[in-house]
């Protein structure tokens, strides 16, 4: 059986299957996440056993060098700009 859990305070619907139900319709089950995007939780004798969800690429771990070979820089950024400039600063 096929249960769909809706969580009204967080607005979250999430559908629920039988482990047993789960392995005569697994590969059509992985078909449907891939293309819905949708998550399927897989119960055993009522308890949650597991999460059938998309794959997702892992995610950049330090935006450091996210944008490498992207920008380019213009002048000299070392020189002090001038006295002109530095009295405008302050």
């Amino acid at each position: 059986m096929v249960t769909i859990l809706v969580n009204h305070f967080l607005g979250l619907t999430m559908t629920t299957i039988q482990a047993s139900e789960f392995k005569a319709k697994c590969l059509a089950l992985m078909d449907q996440v891939a293309r819905t995007g949708e998550t399927i939780l897989v119960t055993k004798n009522g308890k949650p056993v597991a999460e059938l969800r998309p794959h997702r690429p892992p995610r950049i771990k330090s935006p450091l060098g996210l944008h490498k070979g992207q920008s380019t820089i213009l002048g000299d950024i070392i020189e002090p700009l001038g006295k002109g400039l530095w009295k405008a600063l302050k």
